[in-house]
């Protein structure tokens, strides 16, 4: 396990937008961190839709994690959609997940939304606790929401301004 003082021994990631060119490996941690991956078609017309909220960690030169955002407009409100967001393994522990989902919410309050929303599996409580602590705050349930019959958690984050 990483502790805190460990983590000055890693270099900061840098956060960056997706381009094209990041596809195969958003697509290689996909494939390592879910049970059911999206395809790299999926990643590549989400990139053509959500130019602004696709972002990318870089350590030396290697995307080791991506988040992918997307704005809703429900006619009354503008909110975001965090959408996917993966962390390679050997790079997990060391903030990135944390940094990546900062910067999306960044995006998304410049372009004016008022609040974050995701779906998170019910049994992926690591990922539950995760945005517990980046605030946000389970509102409702959609019963078999994934692929496999699995229920999700809608979690929300509203921003204060």
């Amino acid at each position: 396990m990483i502790r805190p003082h460990d983590l000055a021994l890693f270099p900061l990631p840098q956060i960056r937008r997706a381009t094209p060119a990041d596809i195969a490996a958003i697509v290689a941690i996909e494939k390592e961190s879910f049970i059911d991956p999206w395809e790299q078609a999926v990643f590549l017309e989400a990139l053509t839709y959500y130019p602004t909220t696709y972002f990318v960690a870089e350590c030396d030169g290697a995307v080791v994690g991506f988040v992918v955002g997307g704005l809703e407009d429900t006619g009354e409100n503008i909110y975001g959609h965090l959408c996917n967001l993966g962390v390679s393994p050997r790079y997990r522990r060391r903030g990135i997940a944390k940094l990546l989902v900062n910067r999306v919410e960044h995006q998304f309050a410049l372009e004016l939304a008022t609040g974050v929303q995701l779906e998170v599996r019910v049994s992926n409580t690591t990922a539950q606790r995760f945005y517990r602590r980046m605030r946000y705050r389970e509102v409702f349930g959609i019963e078999h929401y994934y692929a496999n019959g699995e229920d999700a958690i809608v979690m929300m984050k509203w921003f204060r301004f």
